[in-house]
């Protein structure tokens, strides 16, 4: 066993397998590893809004639940970041993680061979839950480098989340082409109880210092929201900007498969894969935090979303006199162009909020990652519902508007902001 280190100050990562240390003060090798980790355990988040279909139909499931295939493992996770990830203030860390892995994959096991619709719903939602490690993973990262680090080390591992998020429905997609969607969540199991028991030989132990009951430290939290005005700030463009991003990729899909373009799944996947090169832009986001020049890059973040959906407006329906039938395979490379662009916008906003959030109270960072994660993920719920609304109302015209109008309300709010 390890012997505890400081709760709030950087330190290597010396474990019972050693990893080399860097001049950010945590090895590449352990960054790879948080990246891979949050990753992998995101990908059970969103994978299953491909599959409402085959696993409705597999299981039984009345029309009226089906969409709850989709919405319960968000829902999961959104009460494991208020009743989970503020324990992080509270209990060893590295146990904690783990232990929240583990439960995590005997979740996904429980999925993978359900027979009943109930069963299955359970185990998606405690799944979800339990993938709330990921919020304790990227702080207690943040927390291992210096200050003058601290943005580069965020951002490697948001690369890590964020290519998770864009990978999570082209991947469920060809497993459920190969296998079938237990394919799919017998893989996710496995891999998930790989990076429980590979972090619990490699992750530090961190014992923060709490003064609370855990009950005082759920009603810590809205005091945190009143009294932090950067965490409100930051949480309320990550969540402009999260509505933008799940605007889009809820309603590209429904683009996508009518003429001119008339994708199935497969091509569509392919589509989304191709847009996950916007994750790229998490470290780079990181380091310009760390240099100082926030302020600058969260406007060209907010600038380029709003680029983004200018040209997807052009491709997808139109705009400036374009004719999309005429060009279908040149409208398609400028659709990907602008998910990248809108990928790598949305990643960099979120990337800068995050390291501004890690450099508050230490003795709080479960609780304020929490906070944090909850309201841009209210934010992605707001651009998913508001998607069909637009779309139902007004095509991809209508879909594209509402996202310059969500990325526009980013822009203000960051010019507008203190320094």
């Amino acid at each position: 066993m390890n012997a505890p280190l400081p709760p709030n100050t950087a330190y290597p990562a010396t474990r019972p397998i050693v990893l080399p240390i860097s001049d950010s003060g945590i090895s590449a090798a352990l960054q790879i590893l948080f990246a891979a980790a949050v990753g992998i355990t995101v990908i059970n988040l969103f994978a299953t809004q491909t599959l409402i279909a085959p696993i409705a139909a597999a299981l039984g499931l009345d029309v009226r639940l089906s969409g709850m295939v989709a919405m319960l493992p968000q829902l999961g996770y959104a009460a494991g970041l208020i009743l989970l990830v503020p324990l992080a203030d509270l209990l060893e860390n590295r146990r904690l993680i783990v232990c929240l892995l583990a439960c995590c994959a005997l979740a996904l096991a429980a999925a993978t061979v359900s027979t009943t619709g109930w069963l299955f719903l359970m185990a998606i939602f405690l799944a979800g839950s339990a993938s709330s490690a990921i919020q304790i993973m990227v702080p207690l990262a943040a927390l291992m480098a210096p200050e003058a680090h601290r943005g580069r080390v965020v951002g490697n591992v948001m690369s890590g989340l964020m290519l998770g998020i864009l990978l999570s429905r082209p991947l469920a997609s060809l497993l459920v082409d190969l296998g079938g969607w237990r394919l799919l969540y017998l893989i996710l199991a496995l891999l998930v109880a790989l990076v429980a028991t590979t972090l619990s030989r490699t992750l530090p132990r961190r014992q923060p210092v709490a003064n609370l009951s855990y009950l005082a430290l759920i009603k810590s939290l809205w005091h945190l929201l009143l009294s932090q005005p950067v965490l409100r700030r930051r949480a309320l463009t990550a969540a402009l900007a999260m509505a933008t991003f799940s605007l889009f990729w809820t309603a590209v899909a429904l683009l996508l498969t009518q003429p001119p373009f008339s994708l199935d799944q497969r091509h569509i996947a392919l589509f989304a894969l191709a847009g996950a090169a916007g994750a790229i832009a998490a470290p780079l986001a990181g380091r310009l935090g760390d240099r100082g020049w926030t302020r600058p890059a969260g406007h060209a973040a907010h600038l380029t979303m709003i680029a983004a959906l200018l040209l997807a407006g052009i491709a997808g329906s139109g705009w400036g006199g374009f004719i999309v039938a005429a060009h279908p395979m040149l409208a398609i490379s400028m659709l990907v162009l602008a998910a990248i662009g809108l990928d790598a916008g949305v990643t960099t906003d979120q990337t800068l909020g995050r390291r501004a959030i890690n450099l508050l109270q230490p003795e709080a960072r479960g609780r304020l990652n929490g906070l944090f994660v909850g309201i841009f993920f209210v934010g992605g719920a707001l651009g998913a519902a508001s998607a069909a609304l637009a779309w139902v109302n007004g095509g991809w015209t209508a879909v594209c508007l509402l996202g310059i109008a969500y990325a526009a309300a980013t822009l203000v709010i960051g010019v507008l902001q203190k320094h």
